[in-house]
């Protein structure tokens, strides 16, 4: 059986790895020019899930080269107001060991990572333009240099703007939440950290401000690269009313723009949205899929945010791009085996849709231009409401201790609630 795979990214790259470690033949083609060509974002927050796909699909020795690039990992869950006064502070467990744990990594360096020991199978430079059923029961991708692949599956792992998604699923709908998000990252030292909120390192900040606008703070400490590669990031988010016309601006000017929306916000954190390097600040309005009715399997699929994009809010995209990638790779094993190969489709599609749209439903709850928090009047009440709601909880641990640990089993699909968060 030969798979190709149009796009190398996160779960792409994942699924490549599993299909040659089976043995099965497996292109993988990616429109980026070279390994490091248009990777926006800096962080990506490796779940319990995410690493049990990891360590399921990739060779030992390129999952522990995966490892050595991760940054520490994240001991806390930080949520204050914009004036960093304390709504909710909740520790995490260690890690058990490697292969279940939250991972903390720089996407240029997880795919870096990823790439090893796929010479073989990817090819950069090549942009997918369309498919091709053949009357052999195989498929062909076209490219836009004129080339071509046959093969007896393809896989979509090409993302929000996916080709395949857009051919396979002409009705698959791809939604603006009402949310645009400004994101910056700077240099980690000894001056920077002292501007994190208390609790602020080595844990991920929520900053819950007014007229529904919200901050996550990001800290990077590589313990394997070196300070020089030590960053911290910042994203602002709010909905669209709230920011000035932003096209045509300056990254420059979109910082200004941040700091011209926060001017009662902690002068720390104002100090860290002024000192984010400009060549890092981009802009987003986040968008998200809409399920669709249940679809006729064949042999073209797809996998990641190619068919379940979904908002950062609760940070498990890559994550399920991952658990897309370790179902689809065990499924197409078993038709490489000899199982009829719509069939193994079939059941990973029933399985993806039900988890991968659950988690786009959870997702767009976090991030939702249309919610009341947003609105003039009753965003007030709405937000007044939800911080007493996370300091009356900060200070009742068993309440603390249930709150946490449901949204961390959400993001382990194995571990039980109870041993999941140790609530502080």
């Amino acid at each position: 059986m030969r798979v190709i795979i149009i796009g190398a990214g996160t779960g792409g790259l994942c699924l490549a790895h599993g299909l040659k470690k089976a043995g099965v033949d497996v292109a993988l083609f990616e429109r980026d020019r070279t390994p490091r060509s248009m990777l926006i974002g800096f962080r990506v927050g490796i779940s319990p899930d995410g690493s049990k796909a990891l360590h399921s699909c990739l060779p030992p020795e390129v999952f522990a080269e995966f490892v050595r690039t991760t940054a520490r990992p994240v001991r806390r869950i930080n949520m204050r107001t914009e004036k960093y006064g304390e709504l909710l502070v909740a520790d995490l467990p260690p890690a058990v060991d490697e292969t279940r744990s939250e991972k903390s990594v720089s996407r240029i360096a997880m795919r870096t990572a990823l790439l090893n020991g796929l010479e073989d199978v990817v090819r950069f430079d090549k942009t997918f333009t369309h498919y091709r059923h053949n009357d052999d029961g195989t498929v062909t991708a076209f490219f836009a240099d004129g080339t071509s692949e046959t093969g007896d599956v393809l896989v979509g792992a090409d993302g929000a703007q996916s080709k395949v998604r857009k051919q396979r699923l002409p009705d698959a709908k791809v939604v603006d939440t009402g949310i645009t998000s400004i994101a910056g990252k700077l240099k980690m030292t000894p001056e920077t950290l002292a501007l994190l909120p208390p609790d602020g390192d080595e844990a991920v900040t929520l900053l819950y401000g007014p007229k529904g606008a919200f901050v996550i703070l990001h800290v990077m400490h590589f313990d394997n690269g070196g300070a020089e590669d030590d960053y911290i990031m910042w994203g602002f988010s709010a909905a669209h009313d709230k920011f000035p016309d932003l096209r045509g601006m300056t990254r420059d000017q979109l910082k200004q723009v941040v700091l011209d929306l926060t001017p009662n916000y902690h002068p720390n954190l104002r100090e860290l949205f002024r000192r984010a390097d400009p060549e890092t600040v981009f802009e987003i309005r986040i968008r998200t899929s809409e399920k669709l009715p249940p679809w006729r399997a064949s042999n073209v699929t797809m996998i990641g945010d190619s068919v379940h994009l979904m908002t950062p809010g609760r940070g498990i995209g890559a994550n399920t791009a991952l658990r897309d990638a370790e179902l689809l790779c065990r499924k197409l094993v078993e038709a490489h085996h000899g199982k009829d190969l719509v069939e193994a489709v079939s059941e990973y599609e029933r399985e993806m849709v039900e988890y991968g749209f659950e988690a786009v439903l959870a997702s767009r709850e976090q991030m939702d231009g249309r919610g009341a928090i947003h609105k003039p009047v009753i965003g007030r009440v709405v937000l007044a409401c939800f911080r007493t709601f996370l300091r009356v909880t900060n200070a009742l641990p068993p309440l603390k201790h249930r709150m946490m640990a449901r949204d961390m089993a959400d993001r382990d699909h194995v571990d039980s609630a109870h041993e999941v968060v140790r609530a502080r």
